[in-house]
């Protein structure tokens, strides 16, 4: 990811976090903003290393001999 594709996506919620100025829920506000930002890192993620796969699993290695389970 080049400086000026991060800051397409950073501008890209800049509008979002604007709106967050009209709540006045403390909660409320910092709930939209983790979301908000959130999905600018997931986005600055994939760009640099690859789109997420759609198993939340954890990966375990097999036959791998690091895993000595008897």
């Amino acid at each position: 990811m080049t400086k000026q594709e991060y800051l397409e996506a950073a501008e890209k919620r800049y509008d979002e976090l604007q709106q967050l100025n009209l709540i006045t829920d403390f909660y409320d506000y910092e709930t939209e903003f983790v979301k908000i930002w959130q999905g600018l890192g997931r986005e600055v993620l994939e760009k640099n290393i690859s789109k997420a796969g759609n198993d939340k699993r954890k990966k375990k290695p097999h036959n791998s001999g690091l895993c000595n389970y008897k």
